[in-house]
């Protein structure tokens, strides 16, 4: 099957979104390892540890989903700009992409250190739980800028094709950041023993080593997208950059919002409920990569087909993604479900925490397919520039039907498997607004890049 489209050298087709997504699958996969690694590591220590390790890595997936926002906003410019064949725009649009997020990246790195515990404690974390905790994230929290620059190079990258490159970098910086977890959780080689918090020092120096192979790479030209200046202060790109990235971020920002509201809903049927809950996330963070490698795909090719002038092959790559995403995280799905307690027993050795997380990974396994859809044409939608229906879509589900149902459960004093099943509702009434949006076409009208500068 052809992979390329001739007139302008952009990957069209099944084939072609595959070869965008394979190469983001696999890197978030690594990256995903790791925070299963992080519990496996912390395992033996005890529920409170596990709980700070989940914890932590909650709330800075809090600042790397308002990342993945903004650079929604990223994507659709460079893609756009790429495909049109106007590579130095594409540049600009990243070297002022890495001033707005490191600068939000800062801004909220000071914030979870001076605020660690009330926030914590809002999460309904108690006693020694929250105490290891408050100390995870402070551990932690000063690293989170590096985890913004490597984060917003390697996303410029994908947006124009560039598939390859965040993969290698990925797979240097998670072998050196799961060996120093390893050493610092244990104190091997004569390291010090710092618990669970040397998975925190671990976790920050795979995102320093990120940092700086992205930065090296992109500053010497080792890459598509060649190098611009980072020291010019450029209002009106930031200006666009915000304007498309903004609902984006936004939606983000109330899905986090959701998914904390969510888990202190859990958090009231105690410490094994939010454990289990934790675990299976973490479980699941392999699926969600799934979709998010072709979320990615889809964003960068409809980007640049229509950049190229061709609404017609950025329409078939959304739903080629579509129909790959459904395959691969159904055939996910089924794996969890066969395989959950094997799996489960392998991270926790706690018999309680294990039969709930079992019981999350059935329900999650189940709704696969539906989260496919959610992916690849929410992925496309944002490629595109429309940003603002993803939001209404996260709105109305998660808040409304997610978190509304859930807290009437609780009210009547349903049992967390109850809680847990909320899900469904979900993630059915998110994949039929998904394709109804996309059908509509109304998308293409969304971001017009002419009179932009």
């Amino acid at each position: 099957m052809e992979v390329v489209y001739k007139e302008s050298g952009i990957p069209k087709g099944s084939s072609g979104v595959w070869s965008l997504a394979w190469p983001t699958i696999i890197t978030n996969l690594l990256f995903a390892s790791s925070s299963i690694i992080a519990i496996k590591v912390v395992g033996d220590l005890g529920q409170d540890a596990v709980a700070a390790t989940i914890t932590g890595q909650r709330l800075s997936f809090i600042l790397q989903a308002v990342l993945m926002g903004i650079l929604s906003g990223t994507t659709a410019l460079m893609a756009r700009h790429w495909g049109a064949k106007e590579p130095e725009e594409s540049s600009k649009y990243l070297a002022r992409t890495i001033q707005l997020t490191l600068s939000f990246s800062i801004v909220f790195s000071f914030l979870l250190w001076f605020y660690a515990e009330p926030l914590i404690a809002f999460l309904g974390l108690k006693d020694n739980a929250l105490v290891m905790s408050v100390i995870y994230l402070k551990y932690l929290a000063p690293f989170l800028p590096f985890l913004a620059i490597g984060l917003s190079i390697t996303t410029g990258f994908r947006s124009i094709g560039d598939v390859k490159t965040p993969l290698i970098i990925s797979l240097i910086m998670n072998v050196i950041g799961v060996s120093f977890m390893v050493v610092l959780t244990h104190g091997y080689l004569g390291f010090n023993n710092y618990g669970v918090y040397g998975a925190a020092i671990g976790n920050g120096i795979s995102f320093i080593c990120g940092a700086v192979l992205s930065m090296i790479v992109w500053r010497m030209n080792l890459v598509k997208a060649k190098y611009s200046s980072l020291f010019v202060l450029d209002v009106k790109r930031i200006k666009k950059i915000f304007e498309v990235g903004f609902p984006s971020a936004l939606e983000q920002v109330i899905f986090q919002l959701g998914i904390n509201a969510f888990l202190i809903i859990v958090a009231q049927y105690g410490t094994t409920a939010y454990a289990a809950y934790g675990v299976g996330i973490q479980i699941l963070a392999f699926s969600f990569v799934i979709g998010f490698g072709f979320s990615m795909a889809g964003a960068s090719l409809v980007g640049q087909h229509m950049g190229a002038g061709d609404n017609i092959q950025a329409k078939r790559s959304a739903w080629s993604g579509m129909k790959l995403s459904i395959v691969f995280m159904t055939i996910f799905g089924a794996f969890i479900i066969f395989f959950a307690e094997p799996i489960v027993g392998f991270l926790i050795n706690d018999a309680d925490v294990i039969k709930l997380t079992v019981i999350f990974i059935w329900i999650m396994g189940s709704l696969q397919p539906l989260m496919a859809v959610e992916f690849s044409l929410g992925g496309a939608l944002r490629g595109a520039g429309d940003t603002r229906s993803p939001l209404f879509i996260t709105l109305t589900c998660l808040l409304f039907i997610r978190v509304l149902s859930a807290l009437v459960l609780l009210y009547i004093g349903a049992g967390i498997e109850m809680i847990f099943a909320t899900l469904i509702a979900d993630y059915f009434v998110k994949a039929i607004l998904f394709v109804k949006v996309f059908r509509s076409e109304k998308w293409m009208e969304a971001l017009t890049i002419k009179e932009d500068l």
